[in-house]
């Protein structure tokens, strides 16, 4: 303590030396705002001298003004430090515990795999609940977040309204299990493009050189058989060179099947390399399309014309049975050129592993196969240069990627927004400021609308916004009622009695301004 606090000391030194001493060293008034935001506490300034004349010279600081100086300073310390012991934990502009003064139920998340702190720490501390096993939650959750784990139907809970993916695939959820249940699941496109693009780029110089081969012919031949000899393994280095001669990417012609967030970013990147670049997506949005350098690449209307032109071939489409099964098999490798190199860095099933062995083993293809999922017919095979399934795995897009997962829970919690869900339709209606929103899931059935609006005009409700949308099979209303709805549940039953293709059903009113409702309350489901 004596050394932190004569070091202030120290530091004043120069200007006491000019000044004379003064009683009034400690300002009465004056209080500032000091600490982050969520550990702000109110302390006293010292106020400067006020400008006197003279000097103040080392040798006339006695030690009892030295003593008296050094007590105030540790009285003031143990003040500042007194408060901020004793000020909320959590505390910050906003109100008590970060939430604006709400000191009501929670809603309640539960996590499974280690979720990134910059997702987590987007939930308000006092309106969200977060853990990863459902004793420490307040209560049954209402939202799950996750990553790799593979999510059983069992494990999702009757209360829980949302699932969503931290990353883009979601086939480790039973995504028809939930669309029956009446749960959009959500994923997070493009929060981890870059990552995955960045590994294409190290994949395609990998295939295009000997890089992988040649450090492996370093290590377990030229060490061994030369024994530890530094002088013998620099001349084989130098002399086996000629064993791995490559091509340079420059001028050659890259296919990208899947031009979404991922595919957009592959082909920008192959521009730049001085590839040419041939895009191939029956499904392209439009969002996804103007992203895209479309008077710097060539767009195909079919896969026969990739394969046919194509050095490399870079997948970025899901896997989806029946449709992209085997994308890549025996009768593509026969359309392609013989030199071609695959790059799978979205699904393993994408790719036929026993139709692509025999095109090696024919000879009538020659490029290598790069991707971070195994195979089992390509086990062992020189040309399969497989790693670990690396796409997503930085810092950066496992922060992006729980974020932006964090905020699509919010979003459908608080207002019953669907934005990038895989099985839900997309639905954004402005929540009305004193409105009371119900949010149905059901069938998408013919007259379901009609039952809904019926029911809910025999209650004297006049419906002031609606919004419905459908995708396949399921589909999804938005009602914001002009009144209070005194007893939301019988509303709710009625509804189910009324009309047996609703799936769920929730009362969405501003729960944290104490409004209506109450975070996790008015929920109803059918299975």
């Amino acid at each position: 303590c004596v050394i932190v606090l004569w070091l202030p000391l120290m530091m004043m030194m120069p200007t006491m030396m000019n000044m004379k001493p003064s009683s009034a060293s400690v300002s009465k008034g004056a209080l500032r705002r000091t600490g982050s935001p969520s550990s702000r506490v109110a302390v006293r300034t010292r106020a400067a001298p006020p400008p006197t004349q003279g000097t103040w010279d080392e040798d006339s600081l006695s030690s009892e003004t030295e003593i008296n100086m050094l007590q105030a300073m540790l009285a003031k310390a143990v003040q500042r430090k007194e408060l901020e012991l004793n000020a909320p934990a959590d505390a910050d502009a906003n109100g008590a515990n970060g939430s604006n003064g709400y000191s009501g139920p929670s809603f309640t998340v539960k996590t499974f795999n280690a979720i990134s702190p910059v997702g987590l720490d987007r939930f308000p501390k006092g309106k969200y609940s977060v853990a990863g096993n459902d004793d420490a939650l307040p209560d049954s959750p209402m939202a799950i977040m996750l990553r790799s784990h593979k999510l059983q139907n069992d494990e999702v809970a009757s209360t829980v309204r949302c699932i969503v993916r931290c990353g883009a695939g979601t086939n480790n959820i039973p995504v028809s299990e939930m669309t029956e249940r009446g749960i959009p699941v959500f994923n997070t496109p493009g929060a981890n493009a870059n990552a995955v693009k960045e590994l294409v780029l190290c994949a395609l110089f990998l295939a295009a050189r000997g890089i992988v081969e040649g450090i492996a012919h370093t290590k377990d031949v030229i060490n061994v058989e030369e024994k530890g000899d530094y002088t013998a393994i620099s001349k084989r280095i130098e002399a086996d060179k000629k064993m791995f001669v490559g091509s340079e990417l420059t001028g050659k012609t890259l296919g990208i099947i899947g031009l979404g967030h991922i595919g957009g970013k592959v082909v920008e990147a192959a521009l730049a390399l001085g590839m040419k670049v041939v895009g191939y997506d029956p499904v392209l949005n439009v969002e996804s399309a103007l992203r895209l350098p479309g008077d710097r690449m060539q767009r195909v209307n079919t896969l026969d014309e990739v394969w046919a032109q194509c050095d490399y071939v870079s997948l970025h489409v899901p896997y989806i049975p029946d449709i992209t099964h085997h994308l890549i098999n025996a009768d593509t490798l026969a359309k392609s050129k013989r030199n071609l190199c695959i790059l799978n860095f979205a699904r393993g099933e994408i790719v036929d592993g026993a139709a692509l062995k025999s095109a090696w083993d024919s000879g009538a293809i020659t490029g290598k196969y790069m991707s971070d999922f195994a195979d089992p017919y390509l086990l062992g095979q020189d040309k399969h240069i497989v790693m670990p399934h690396l796409g997503a795995s930085t810092a950066e897009a496992e922060d992006n990627s729980a974020a932006m997962a964090a905020d699509t829970v919010m979003n459908y919690l608080e207002t019953g927004s669907i934005v990038n869900s895989v099985n839900f339709p997309h639905c954004e209606l402005p929540v009305a400021e004193n409105g009371y929103r119900i949010s149905i899931a059901h069938k998408n059935s013919t007259g379901v609308l009609g039952e809904i609006t019926t029911y809910l005009g025999g209650k004297s409700f006049n419906i002031t916004q609606q919004l419905n949308v459908s995708r396949g099979d399921i589909a999804y209303t938005v009602l914001d009622l002009d009144s209070d709805p005194k007893d939301p549940e019988d509303i709710q039953s009625g509804l189910f009695d009324a009309c047996d293709a609703i799936l769920s059903m929730r009362f969405l009113g501003h729960p944290f301004d104490n409004k209506f409702g109450a975070p996790g309350t008015f929920f109803y489901t059918r299975n």
